[in-house]
Formats: structure tokens, C-alpha cells, sequence
């Protein structure tokens, strides 16, 4: 059963309370949202697959404090009833067009135009649809590699809907891997590898970091792409750098604009040379190669 924590405060105190949620370790993994609900007030929303350990309420009291003060509002914990949430809030959305892409539901099949690459992604409980800033900027960063160069084999960290992945299958015709921690996104990226007619060219797996035997391929992977969140990616820079390939390039992306430089040092220490940087929707995407 899903969970949420939320608290309720000042635009400036929402926005102040994210930036150091989104910093934490213990937190880094779960999404943050913030909405404003009346003139003035925000509400704060962190979700978390199951009931939150007492690790993770306490990095919750501690942040909440140091950003708003001892007297400051807490937060206020709360069980969601079992439902397809992320269905629920894609059923409706239209059509997104990222330079030649174009990722559409199944009702929207006629959007697509002569030139167009077009994805197919149905609303279900794994993230990536395009509308999102993080999304719609790796898209062009796919799409400028495989113009300048040969891709002979991509990794995509994170796949969600498996998205990224198949844009790279339809662009190169190349083998990708894409790779998830979460069993139900593997399970919805393969339904769209298979929708998309790509599975004789992109394989989905279920795996927590690069580190396993999967993932040792001969000579590496020449692109990886992980759009996941900037905890992660700068605590996966090593393994993420032993998998590329000599040449190889490398796209980020889940990462806010004030997390850049934190995630950009990581892969510097690894030997890799920022080449672009990309904001959408206060969004980067960074795309690296080695020096």
C-alpha cells in the first residue's frame, strides 16, 4: 500500500523544504511534489511505496525543522487506498512532441505525421510519458547523438515505460538494455517494447545499480542514458562509468537545476567531460562523454 507524507506551509517554505528533501539520501529515491491548494499555501507531498521506517520519518522531522523551524508545521502521514494512481492522472493528456517524436496513447494514433517517430506509451504505473521536463529533454539528447554517431549498444538506467529505450531502438537499430529497480515499471516496459515493435531489439530487466553480470557486456555500452534522480546518479557515477564504452556517451537527467554541479562533479571524478546542458521545465538534462 502506498503511502504519503504532506505538510501544508508558504510557497518559500515549500520550495526551501523540497530542495533539502530532495538532497537527502534516505530520501532521495521517493518523488516530491508541491502544489499550491490557496492563495498563499502550499502543500509539500513526499509518496512512498509502503509505510515510511522510522529512517525515513526522521529525515523527514529533521529537514522539516531546520527549513521551518522547531514550531514549525510537521508532517502528517497518510495510508492511499490501492489504485492505479499514475493511470489516473495520464488518462486524458495529449499527445507530446519532442523534436521528431511524437508520444501518444493509443486513442491518439493519428497524430502521428509522415517524418514522425512515434511512441506509443499507455497511462500505467510507470513514469515516462514525455510530458514530463525530464523526459522531453533526454528525447532531443537521443536524438543529436544518433545523428553524429554510431550506436552500437545503449543502456537505459531507470527505464520507467521504457521510453527512452525505444527511442533509442527506433532511432540506431541497435540492442538496448533497459533496466529498472521496480518490478511493475519492467513489467509495463516490456508491454511497450512489445506495442512499439522493438523487442527483438531492447531487452527489460529488473535490477537495482549496474553492477550485476547483466550488465557485462563486451566493450561496454557506447551510450547510457538514466533519467532517474540526483541521489542515485551521483551514487551510481563508478559502476555507470565501468559500463561505458571507450568514446562512450552518457545522458542524465532527473535532476533539479540547483542539483547540476553535485552531479556533474561525480562523473568529472570519473574521467567524464560535460558537453551539454539542458533545463526544461527547471529540469537538466546533462549530456557527458569521456575526456
Amino acid at each position: 500500500m502506498n503511502w504519503t507524507a504532506s505538510v501544508t506551509l508558504s510557497e518559500a517554505g515549500a520550495k526551501a523544504l523540497a530542495e533539502v528533501l530532495g538532497d537527502d539520501e534516505t530520501l532521495a529515491a521517493h518523488a516530491i511534489d508541491a502544489a499550491e491548494t490557496t492563495p498563499g499555501r502550499w502543500r509539500l507531498m513526499v509518496y512512498f511505496p509502503a509505510e515510511p521506517n522510522k529512517a525515513e520519518r526522521a529525515a523527514l522531522k529533521r529537514h522539516a525543522a531546520e527549513a521551518l523551524g522547531k514550531d514549525g508545521p510537521a508532517f502528517a502521514f497518510e495510508a492511499l487506498a490501492d489504485a492505479d494512481w499514475v493511470a489516473m492522472s495520464l488518462e486524458g493528456l495529449t499527445p507530446v512532441r519532442v523534436g521528431r517524436f511524437v508520444v501518444h496513447g493509443s486513442h491518439d494514433r493519428a497524430v502521428a505525421r509522415i517524418g514522425d517517430i512515434a511512441i506509443e506509451i499507455e497511462a500505467a504505473q510507470a513514469f515516462g510519458t514525455g510530458h514530463q521536463g525530464t523526459t522531453a529533454g533526454c528525447l532531443p539528447a537521443i536524438d543529436r547523438l544518433a545523428r553524429t554517431r554510431r550506436i552500437h549498444r545503449a543502456l537505459d538506467v531507470g527505464t520507467g515505460s521504457a521510453v527512452l529505450a525505444i527511442a533509442i531502438a527506433r532511432l540506431a537499430k541497435a540492442p538496448v538494455l533497459a533496466s529498472d529497480i521496480d518490478p511493475v515499471a519492467v513489467r509495463i516496459a516490456a508491454g511497450n517494447i512489445r506495442l512499439n515493435g522493438v523487442a527483438t531489439l531492447v531487452r527489460a530487466i529488473c535490477a537495482a545499480g549496474v553492477d550485476d553480470r547483466r550488465f557485462a557486456v563486451a566493450g561496454g555500452f557506447d551510450l547510457i542514458v538514466a533519467n532517474i534522480l540526483a541521489g542515485p546518479l551521483v551514487g551510481l557515477a563508478p559502476s555507470i562509468r565501468r559500463r561505458l564504452a571507450p568514446g562512450g556517451t552518457i545522458v542524465l537527467s532527473g535532476l533539479l537545476v540547483h542539483q547540476a554541479n553535485r552531479v556533474v562533479a561525480a562523473y568529472r571524478a570519473q574521467g567524464l567531460r560535460l558537453v551539454r546542458s539542458e533545463v526544461r521545465e527547471g529540469w537538466v538534462t546533462l549530456t557527458l562523454t569521456l575526456r
